[in-house]
């Protein structure tokens, strides 16, 4: 009878055992995905430090180059959270925040708000006309290489504004664009690990004193 009931005892354990170990190895396997991804990120975000200059502008010397390496702080990381300007303000968190969006396939609207921010500083008319033309067939155009989603109307607007370009030209849609990186990426942005690894403070260890 003793037995009998140690076996069914055993018998009940043994899922229980193997639950373990299948939770264990699903563990394992999260933790290797997310040192997968993070070095994915880093890997994006070292490209697009290296080509972080202005659309349109050359690039300048090492020093500036190395300035846009400096990763930041705990502390200026969580000041990224305040407000998505304060994110595109920071070189490192404009290139860290084009690596997620290139991981969710969706650069086109950072990259289309970047040339609009070109494009406004342009002065001269000849080149404000050569790079509204740019801007459409890039972003704007029907079945264009880096298509932005915008309404038809707003489509059609750009169409007849850029014929005599001025630097409002774009204004709507950068507008809109902004708008929805604002509510839709930049909340996932601050969700992700990259981001939450940036914001974690080093921890400080202690050497034991010798006696």
């Amino acid at each position: 009878m003793q037995s009998a009931m140690f076996l069914a005892v055993q018998h009940e354990c043994r899922p229980m055992d193997t639950s373990a170990g299948s939770g264990h190895k699903s563990e394992e396997k999260r933790e290797k995905m997310k040192r997968t991804l993070l070095k994915d990120w880093k890997t994006r975000l070292s490209y697009f430090l290296q080509n972080s200059s202005t659309p349109g502008k050359p690039k300048t010397g090492k020093k500036s180059k190395q300035q846009a390496f400096i990763k930041p702080s705990p502390e200026e990381a969580q000041l990224w959270s305040e407000a998505f300007d304060e994110l595109l303000a920071s070189k490192y968190g404009l290139a860290a925040f084009r690596a997620f969006l290139k991981s969710e396939f969706c650069e086109e609207n950072i990259e289309f708000w970047l040339a609009c921010e070109d494009f406004k500083k342009t002065k001269s008319p000849q080149k404000l006309s050569s790079k509204a033309r740019k801007i459409y067939t890039d972003f704007i155009e029907k079945e264009a290489p880096k298509e932005i989603n915008i309404d038809f109307q707003t489509k059609t607007l750009i169409a007849q504004n850029i014929q005599e370009a001025t630097s409002g030209c774009f204004t709507t849609a950068q507008k809109r664009v902004y708008s929805l990186m604002e509510n839709n990426s930049y909340p996932r942005f601050l969700e992700s690990e990259f981001y939450q690894d940036l914001c974690k403070k080093p921890q400080i260890t202690t050497e034991p004193h010798a006696t």
